[in-house]
């Protein structure tokens, strides 16, 4: 362990971050890409270092963490009902826990299940487009990005009719439990917004009992009555999961891919006088700027990199967004946005390993089908004002104000 901290070391805080962060990754790319953080927890930035360390055999399970600030703050902050629930979720898993988790929710996100959904996303998007073209200007996050992964993890899971401006609430309040933050108040706050949606989950998985249907959910419920793994509060800790992550990162990809674009006036060009691009196109907006800029692991056993040894116990961060802007790995125009760049597809921001995220091939769909119907129908797309949601991992814009012609 380092006696005092680097004189470059992982600051979230620092201003103007959330806005853009590339400029500080850079930074610790050239001057700490292996580093202790003060709080005792490491931070990787290089492609080679943060790849390895998430297809390595190391762990996301919390009782492997050693003693330390970290450990503290887990202890003490979580809501009853959030400390019940915590370290149930598939993502909370190693194997063979991990395993038969994902193996229950798998079949909804094969590529042919997944293939199946096009059409109903696509009745989806153009729904949305006949109404923005009606209106002068347009919020790009709350008219299309946000409805439309909700209406869709929604529909695929087989969720009633619920509050779903209370749920962006709670759902916004939860997410941050993945921020590097050790606010005692956010921390609480986390807890009991995660306390009101697990009883309006235990409540749809009620209601679901007793309207069994053709979805997940469903199929959940069932493999729990069969006796196979899902006890209650695993099954609400896998309900929520997916519907949580089943829609606020697609909501960063489809509005930062769209910043992306309108940004790079070249590059859009391009796309539309070549709309075969937009598969390569979609992997190169997840590279640029990625939905899920962090994923962390707990070291089993010791870890030597940048020559630095990491403890065995020892949370680690692997910043997936300071690696998709590698030049080592990438080349010198890492920061550039370019869709036809031939090897989009190796970013980082779906994750590696066992915990490859198991929507991607949803997410990929919504994307695709969503830019793609932008750019048919609107001719003419005017970027306007652009706030970003202020979050340092699940980062993206919270409004993108657009004219559509």
């Amino acid at each position: 362990m380092t006696s005092s901290p680097p004189a470059v070391f992982f600051n979230p805080f620092s201003p103007g971050f959330t806005d853009d962060p590339y400029p500080h990754y850079a930074q610790l790319r050239e001057q700490a890409p292996v580093h202790e953080h003060p709080l005792g927890y490491w931070v990787l930035t290089r492609y080679a270092d943060v790849s390895l360390l998430l297809r390595s055999a190391n762990s996301v399970e919390e009782r492997h963490l050693g003693p330390g600030t970290l450990r503290e703050i887990n202890q003490t902050t979580h809501g009853d009902g959030a400390r019940r629930m915590r370290g149930l979720s598939m993502l909370d898993q190693d194997p063979p826990d991990h395993t038969r988790l994902r193996r229950l929710v798998s079949k909804a996100f094969t590529p042919r299940s997944v293939a199946a959904l096009e059409p109903r996303v696509r009745t989806l998007v153009d729904q949305t487009l006949d109404r923005m073209a009606g209106a002068a200007e347009v919020d790009l996050v709350a008219d299309l990005a946000f409805p439309l992964p909700f209406a869709v993890i929604s529909e695929l899971l087989g969720m009633p009719e619920l509050d779903h401006v209370r749920l962006r609430e709670l759902t916004g309040t939860v997410v941050r439990s993945s921020e590097p933050v050790v606010d005692p108040q956010l921390l609480s706050e986390n807890a009991t917004a995660n306390d009101e949606l697990s009883t309006i989950m235990r409540e749809v998985i009620a209601w679901k009992r007793r309207n069994p249907a053709e979805d997940l959910l469903t199929g959940l419920i069932a493999a729990e009555h069969e006796g196979d793994v899902l006890s209650d509060d695993e099954l609400i800790a896998q309900v929520l999961l997916l519907y949580i992550a089943g829609h606020e990162t697609t909501v960063n990809l489809i509005a930062g891919g769209m910043v992306a674009l309108l940004r790079n006036p070249g590059q859009l060009r391009l796309l539309r006088e070549r709309p075969g691009l937009m598969g390569n196109g979609i992997e190169e907006l997840l590279r640029y700027d990625c939905p899920v800029q962090m994923s962390r692991r707990i070291t089993l056993t010791p870890l030597r990199l940048g020559g630095h040894e990491i403890p065995a116990g020892t949370f680690v961060t692997a910043s997936l967004a300071a690696g998709n802007r590698d030049a080592t790995f990438w080349g010198p125009d890492a920061d550039e946005l370019r869709l036809d760049r031939p090897n989009a597809r190796q970013h980082l921001s779906f994750g590696a390993g066992p915990h490859h995220c198991l929507g991607a091939a949803l997410a990929r769909l919504e994307a695709r089908v969503t830019l793609t119907g932008l750019l048919e129908r609107f001719p003419r797309i005017g970027l306007g004002a652009v706030r970003w949601n202020g979050r340092i991992n699940l980062r993206g814009p919270a409004t993108v104000t657009m004219t559509v012609r």
